[in-house]
């Protein structure tokens, strides 16, 4: 794309203080950028290449802290940066510098190759302003044409929550060793619309998927030295921008954003939602002695979270710095990049990383802070689902089950749960049951529903499902810490005498019985499922539990030594939530002792394998003890309208929970004369109980769950 900018002396007229960033409109461009505590910023306007500047301009105001200018006769294609003037006095946050050129923070297109270089520091190591100038480094914004709603806006499919299946994937490890996509698109946006792609996600029964960040990002300075690079993308510096990493024309922003566009459309013509996980708890500029690349050279104490009295970041996000978004014009760029990628790009929600970091006002978290109210109140928001990682590296950080209104949030309450209970260690059945039923103690406030809690056994952070169940250790060797780095504790087991792969068949049988059970209840527990690509293929990434600078063989998915008949397995679970309505309920169980209230309402019943309640004493147990869960429907009792309630699902389900290492004789509860117990789901296959009539009992094997229907008596 070609700016046309010829003349060298165009005036700066006065412009408009919104939107911020540039816009091309009435013949010319409108550039606007917020700083509260600049004395002076300049508009540096550089050929198409970015390589020369040909003129700069001091920009009007401020006006409400928002500094402007119309350059008429530009137009999309103009290259351009920021120089700010300012006082320098780092105790009091303000690191302003002159020579350094600035990206504009709400560049939708971004030129250049960034390169780690002491020019763009503002401060030399003597803590003084450094007089270098870094404009032939600089990454520069260009402007794009006028933003037109995305043809994804307008067919987004929207599931009801309860019906919705999400499936965690980085964009290029999906694919990057996929047979079934042509090499020149593996590892792109493209390939996830690649109909081998689309045919995986609808075959494995995901209706939505989770992005691990996509927004344009740096790898830390680091990593090149090791050879390595920020594969997971938590590094955000342009934040209306997809990454060009994951293009198939990368030295092409406009071509860039197009083919995100096609991407988005495409899962949304086959019914797949796309949801971002979005990095607004810091950027990529580090701690207070980092580059000046583009929010701390306009304004360092307003855009960050600084020590009061030493000028100093706080690092709520463990990375160096932390966004500052209790400001307004913070909360007012986070709301319009949101706004951007929901009506622009087509996306039809987030999921947040660190996401306390958005509701802390001066330090502590309030669920009703400013950012909170407003993403959730937005009406171009209020389509899109908002989720939350409700936890930062913050005091107070773990804000799980705080989070207001309609939003989401990851449940790691059960995730640690469930991994204890299959894995045989402690872990009470009473909290099994909580979790299995939405985890009511965390989210049944405040009219809530259970689909807020998302449900996960494994996510891109930690082990996958293959290493949980053959591994007792992390093994992050590759990651260049000395194994330092991942979660020290994280639940897994080699479920054997040895870690990694093994060839003694009793070991294997354990493990897949194990994998399946964890799997079938993260698929069939209330709440919203979550699952982390690969999976469903028992994708192994060799023990290391935090890939985060693998962008190799280790961080994407192995096609070619894929388990296609555990993926077999996971559709089933699927298929089967979906068929029946009581295993995707929309509201809140009533549990059993309330069941003979409100008969019109499905209800919940926990009980033990002998068929009676459970007393206290049993409930708090930890050892690995089978347990039983029925669920009821409004007709169960009745023995009208059959008919109409199998065509809705069955009218009672009998959960069956194993993690014993041997197998437990079950009394099923009885049924009426019309009605008699059918087995719908086995996770061991090896292994078909019968169900014996006289005494009405079933056994369950050993580490397994099963499902039984209520169904018609032949």
């Amino acid at each position: 794309m070609q700016s046309n900018l010829s003349a060298s002396n165009l005036q700066l007229l006065e412009g408009r203080e919104a939107p911020l960033g540039s816009l091309a409109r009435d013949g010319g461009v409108n550039v606007a950028v917020f700083s509260a505590h600049a004395t002076a910023i300049e508009l540096c306007v550089y050929d198409d290449a970015g390589a020369h500047e040909l003129q700069r301009w001091p920009l009007h105001g401020p006006h409400d802290g928002v500094w402007h200018g119309f350059l008429q006769g530009a137009g999309p294609g103009l290259v351009y940066g920021f120089r700010a003037q300012g006082p320098w006095a780092p105790s009091q946050g303000h690191r302003f510098n002159a020579n350094k050129l600035l990206l504009d923070p709400c560049a939708l297109e971004i030129i250049g190759q960034h390169q780690w270089r002491s020019e763009h520091h503002a401060s030399t190591e003597a803590g003084l302003p450094d007089p270098r100038d870094n404009a032939t480094w600089a990454l520069k914004a260009r402007v794009a044409p006028a933003p037109q709603p995305a043809p994804g806006w307008l067919n987004a499919p929207l599931h009801a929550e309860h019906d919705l299946v999400i499936y965690e994937l980085h964009v290029k490890g999906f694919s990057m060793q996929h047979p079934g996509i042509p090499p020149a698109l593996r590892g792109t946006y493209s390939a996830l619309a690649h109909p081998a792609a689309i045919k995986h996600f609808k075959q494995l029964g995901v209706n939505a998927l989770e992005l691990l960040p996509i927004h344009y990002h740096l790898d830390e300075p680091f990593l090149s030295p090791k050879g390595l690079s920020n594969y997971w993308g938590y590094n955000t510096l342009g934040f209306f921008c997809p990454d060009p990493r994951f293009a198939s024309h990368p030295q092409d922003p406009a071509a860039v954003n197009d083919e995100f566009r096609r991407m988005v459309a495409t899962l949304h013509h086959h019914g797949i939602e796309v949801i971002l996980d979005v990095v607004y708890n810091h950027t990529a500029e580090g701690d207070e002695l980092g580059p000046s690349l583009s929010f701390r050279g306009l304004d360092h104490a307003s855009w960050y979270r600084l020590e009061d009295d030493t000028g100093r970041s706080l690092n709520f996000s463990g990375c160096g710095n932390t966004l500052n978004t209790a400001h307004p014009r913070v909360t007012q760029f986070v709301l319009d990049s949101l706004r951007w990628w929901a009506k622009d790009m087509g996306v039809d929600g987030f999921r947040f990383d660190l996401a306390p970091v958005l509701g802390r006002q001066r330090h502590a978290f309030n669920p009703q802070a400013a950012l909170l109210t407003a993403a959730a109140q937005d009406p171009v928001l209020a389509r899109t689902r908002l989720i939350a990682e409700a936890w930062d590296c913050g005091p107070d950080g773990y804000q799980v089950g705080r989070f207001p209104g309609r939003w989401m949030e990851w449940n790691d309450r059960l995730r640690d749960c469930f991994r204890h209970f299959w894995l045989a260690m402690p872990a009470s059945r009473g909290d099994f049951a909580r979790r299995f039923a939405a985890s009511d103690d965390l989210f049944h406030n405040g009219q809530r529903k259970p689909t807020t809690s998302i449900n996960f056994i494994a996510a891109h952070d930690g082990f996958t499902l293959a290493d949980m169940t053959s591994y007792a250790s992390k093994h992050n060797q590759a990651n260049g810490e000395n194994n330092a780095d991942g979660r020290n504790h994280e639940p897994c087991s080699a479920l054997g005498d040895s870690e990694g792969l093994s060839a003694d068949p009793q070991v294997q049988l354990r493990r897949e019985r194990v994998r399946r059970a964890l799997m079938a209840s993260l698929l069939l527990a209330q709440g919203t499922p979550m699952i982390n690509a690969g999976d469903e293929l028992l994708n192994s990434q060799q023990g290391n539990n935090n890939a985060w600078n693998q962008d190799s063989p280790i961080g994407w998915l192995d096609w070619v030594k894929a388990d296609h008949n555990f993926a077999d397995f996971v559709a089933t679970l699927t298929a089967l939530r979906r068929a029946e309505p009581l295993l995707h309920h929309a509201r809140w169980f009533k549990p059993g002792e309330q069941a003979a209230l409100h008969p019109n309402e499905p209800s919940m019943h926990w009980l033990g394998v002998d068929g009676r309640a459970l007393n206290s004493s049993e409930w708090h147990d930890t050892r690995p003890q089978a347990l039983v869960c029925r669920l009821d429907g409004p007709l169960a009792a009745g023995t009208q309208s059959h008919r109409l309630e199998a065509a809705r699902g069955s009218s009672a389900l009998l959960l069956i929970f194993n993690p014993e290492p041997d197998a437990v004789a079950v009394q099923l509860p009885v049924l009426t004369s019309h009605q008699a117990w059918s087995v719908a789901l086995n996770t061991c296959p090896q292994a078909a109980p019968a169900l014996n009539q006289q005494p009405q009992q079933i056994n369950a094997p050993a580490h397994s769950l099963m499902v039984l229907r209520a169904q018609a008596a032949d």
